[in-house]
């Protein structure tokens, strides 16, 4: 790139600019509205000669020398080792999605995030999977290996058919930071995202790494930088040109808040797939079913270890988890004006860890909400009808051929010796069930206290891709928790 040379005659100095648009995004699904850019601007400070020189001492000319900022650097290495990941439609050979990834290994293993290739893993009858390098070489590539709870994915470049295949050179690949593997960068540290964003073509952003996104459940990277969609499974690299991260998501409303999966997560499953077959649409589902299983036992084990705390809604006390991965907000309408019939004091927490399966179906998250309502004015039957209005079932909404109907169940759960303070409540279960995954289930719980006209407690959970087993034990653990002091 030309550098433009700009005097600045107060200070006697030269300055070398260079204007480069890096453009670099994120991921999450690759249907995006808007554009986002983000622009480096660097400049290098270099001496000049004496103003002061005699005419008769003409100023000595500098050859120019080739300059080039760290990201540029790096870009140029890394270009060759970059993918852009396309999901067709096999019968209309038109694309459906686009993703990134990059090379791994002289072999042609990749690594992308496994909602890139999601589609073609559960429909490979519908979708083929493609790549394009920045060459512009095409060819179809092979699932290998996945890793849902991390959003991960394996995949390798098929053969080329041509004549020359055999005489072909070795791929160029990337090598991760042995520093990145162990989880010991230091914070503050510079990394370097790379990806096509919104099929513009491949870019780089330069960005901080922030550690571990604190209070979560699943390990995430705070990447301070701008990732746009279409940048999913792209790399994210050190100074070195090694892998930190992989790209993974972006906070929408928020200022460059993205985030990436550690290197770790994705050096052992590059390890695992060196020694895997192509996987086949049998073996993904199971895949995803075993790894569900095993992320379900080890997320319901810890939310048991962590136990919950109580919390006061008026006479009513109440459970909230003690785990730090449960998000949580409140909210009151004592300050709303003109003043309501009832107030309201409500808590929610969240756990914040979806699990993608598929664009349209998810799991492992779970959620857990109080509302006090306590009368200003308003009779029993007013209060009453109130009342109902907040507890409702919610509907949980889904394509039909991925979940069943769901089936609502309704009773009253009363005092008993083990829980002589606990209020009458109106109890609504809820389920429906994932027609892909036997065993896997969408449930919420909502309940009420029904031992007074003019206050009441209204609590609700809802979970989704859980086993029957966790589900109920969940839920009678969150309802023994509800008590009343009078």
């Amino acid at each position: 790139m030309a550098a433009l040379v700009l005097p600045c005659p107060k200070h006697s100095r030269f300055f070398l600019s260079f204007d480069t648009m890096l453009s670099f995004s994120r991921c999450f699904y690759v249907a995006a509205s808007g554009l986002l850019f983000a622009a480096a601007f660097t400049t290098s400070a270099f001496a000049s000669p004496s103003l002061e020189t005699s005419e008769s001492m003409p100023l000595p000319m500098a050859a120019p020398q080739p300059l080039s900022s760290t990201a540029e650097q790096i870009f140029a290495k890394a270009r060759p080792r970059l993918l852009q990941i396309r999901t067709l439609l096999t019968v209309a050979q038109k694309q459906s999605s686009l993703g990134s990834g990059f090379l791994v290994d002289a072999d042609g293993f990749a690594l992308t995030n496994y909602h890139v290739v999601s589609q073609y893993a559960l429909e490979p009858q519908t979708y083929q999977l493609d790549y394009l390098a920045p060459d512009g070489t095409r060819g179809h590539l092979r699932l290998h290996a996945i890793d849902i709870a991390n959003d991960l994915a394996v995949v390798r470049l098929e053969p080329s058919d041509k004549a020359e295949a055999d005489v072909q050179s070795p791929r160029d690949y990337f090598t991760f930071n042995p520093v990145a593997v162990a989880g010991t960068l230091p914070k503050g540290e510079r990394l370097f995202a790379m990806g096509n964003p919104f099929d513009l073509g491949f870019t780089i952003v330069e960005g901080t790494y922030n550690g571990l996104v604190e209070n979560s459940y699943q390990p995430r990277i705070h990447f301070t930088g701008a990732l746009n969609p279409g940048m999913s499974g792209g790399p994210a690299v050190t100074a070195d040109n090694r892998i930190a991260g992989v790209n993974v998501a972006k906070q929408y409303g928020g200022d460059l808040v993205s985030f990436l999966v550690p290197a770790a997560a994705a050096h052992a499953l590059l390890e695992k797939a060196r020694h895997s077959e192509a996987m086949s649409q049998v073996s993904v589902r199971e895949a995803i079913r075993e790894q569900l299983d095993a992320w379900q036992d080890g997320f319901f084990t810890a939310l048991q270890k962590e136990g919950f705390r109580t919390a006061t809604f008026g006479p009513y006390q109440a459970a909230e988890s003690s785990a730090p991965w449960f998000n949580c907000w409140a909210r009151t309408n004592s300050d709303v004006r003109p003043k309501p019939r009832a107030l309201m004091n409500s808590s929610t927490c969240d756990t914040r860890t979806d699990l993608f399966l598929a664009g349209n179906m998810s799991g492992g998250r779970a959620s857990l909400s109080h509302t006090y309502l306590k009368s200003v004015d308003l009779n029993a039957l007013q209060f009453a009808t109130q009342v109902s209005q907040q507890m409702f079932s919610p509907s949980l909404y889904g394509p039909r051929r991925r979940f069943t109907s769901q089936q609502c169940y309704e009773n009253f759960l009363a005092p008993d010796d083990a829980h002589p303070s606990r209020p009458v409540l109106r109890v609504i279960w809820c389920a429906r069930a994932y027609r892909d995954f036997a065993d896997l289930y969408d449930v919420s719980v909502s309940a009420v206290t029904q031992d007074n006209s003019k206050e009441a407690l209204i609590s609700h959970i809802s979970l989704t891709g859980v086993s029957y087993p966790n589900a109920i034990t969940f839920a009678r653990q969150f309802l023994n928790t509800l008590e009343v002091s009078r």
